[in-house]
């Protein structure tokens, strides 16, 4: 552990080292191993250290085989003697207070409800914990947030010991360890007792606040989504801009926004019920319309026509619509849509004509797809004639079936 300035000083912003190697590893990736580094490597639920070695960007860390590598943005051409380190500390520090913030969190659950975690993920903007349980009322989540920003508030000490194994039955630890040797305990005293080898503040008064977010049943588990510190601030930021937009669309205030957009909802739903009933009348007197124009002839009345970018569902109610007026109508529409070829074939009562024949035809000639039944088909498929051609050739099946 000698190496492992962080552990020594997680506040260590720059460092000097010397190279003891330089490498690359199985999928082609620059690294460099230093005698000692302050880089965290990804570990416990914690994701790693960026910064630079001199001039070099470091874009991952990650402790392989027990050294860690320093994953370099580029080819390392530096000194091979003494480098110096430089972490990104406003990205240490964020991780710090997210990663102390949970350890405070679950220990709030656990005092409270007796609600272990089971586990932890340090994301970019939030951060979750999940609860070994399957339910999680509002208030449960209220007080478990009040006592872990109470225990941020008093500012308690957060302190970190190596013990051996046997030492580990003078603590009241919050889960078993999973390591045997190199114990690192992260200690709340009177609060949390807990394994764990990231890097946190010296204070809880330094995770600034905690704030939970969202929670959600997974399973037969509890996700909760939470924030702490910086990032409480910069989600309230993100928020209130939204929630000033809102307020501004909806001209209304901010506690009546919810009933302001519910009740724009609603009106849009109306509006929507009313356009689909005016659409049913003018899709009705559009088929009586087609109707009239019917092509009349010894087989019944023929109706081919060709639309320009409909939508097939608008099509297909055309299509049954004629078919209900007229028993003995036969029909035969087609969509031109971007490069693509639509059609619907339907029939009425009287008519004999399989209309899946007459579509299984028609999609043989654009190699399409589609299905339906003897009184009604659709299909599509490229444009490989047009709209007027392809119903000549349905037109024209229909006719020699009958003769």
């Amino acid at each position: 552990m000698e190496n492992k300035l962080y552990y020594k000083d997680p506040y260590m912003h720059t460092f000097r080292a010397h190279v003891l190697k330089q490498e690359i590893d199985e999928q082609g990736k620059q690294y460099v191993v230093l005698n000692e580094t302050a880089f965290y490597p990804t570990g416990g639920g914690q994701p790693h250290d960026t910064g630079y070695i001199d001039d070099v960007k470091v874009i991952d860390v990650e402790e392989v085989n027990g050294e860690i590598r320093h994953y370099l943005e580029k080819e390392w051409q530096g000194s091979q003697n003494e480098v110096q380190g430089q972490i990104d500390w406003a990205r240490r520090f964020d991780f710090m207070q997210q990663h102390a913030g949970q350890h405070i969190l679950t220990a709030a659950f656990v005092e409270l409800f007796n609600i272990p975690t089971i586990g932890f993920h340090l994301g970019r903007e939030t951060v979750t914990i999940d609860l070994d349980i399957d339910q999680l009322s509002e208030s449960q989540v209220i007080e478990a947030e009040q006592l872990a920003n109470k225990i941020v508030l008093e500012g308690r000490p957060i302190e970190t010991k190596w013990v051996a194994e046997e030492e580990l039955v003078n603590y009241q630890l919050r889960k078993e360890l999973a390591v045997t040797e190199n114990i690192r305990l992260v200690i709340i005293p009177d609060f949390d007792y807990n394994g764990c080898g990231g890097t946190h503040p010296k204070t809880t008064a330094e995770v600034g606040a905690i704030k939970i977010l969202d929670w959600e049943r997974q399973k037969n588990k509890i996700r909760v989504q939470f924030v702490c510190g910086g990032r409480v601030i910069s989600q309230l930021h993100q928020k209130q801009k939204v929630i000033k937009e809102l307020t501004d669309l909806l001209n209304a205030p901010e506690l009546d926004l919810a009933a302001a957009a519910k009740k724009l909802i609603d009106s849009g739903k109306e509006r929507e019920k009313s356009l689909e009933a005016l659409q049913e009348v003018l899709l009705s007197y559009e088929a009586k319309e087609l109707l009239n124009h019917a092509e009349s002839t010894e087989k019944g009345k023929v109706i081919c026509e060709v639309f320009q970018n409909r939508s097939i569902q608008e099509l297909q109610k055309l299509g049954r619509s004629i078919a209900a007026e007229s028993n003995e109508a036969v029909v035969f529409l087609a969509n031109e849509l971007n490069g693509k070829l639509q059609f619907v074939c339907a029939r009425g009562s009287e008519v004999t004509s399989s209309m899946k024949k007459v579509s299984g035809a028609l999609l043989g000639l654009i190699n399409g797809k589609g299905g339906g039944s003897d009184q009604f088909a659709q299909g599509g498929g490229e444009s490989l004639l047009s709209g007027e051609q392809l119903l000549q050739h349905a037109k024209e099946l229909v006719i020699q079936e009958k003769n």
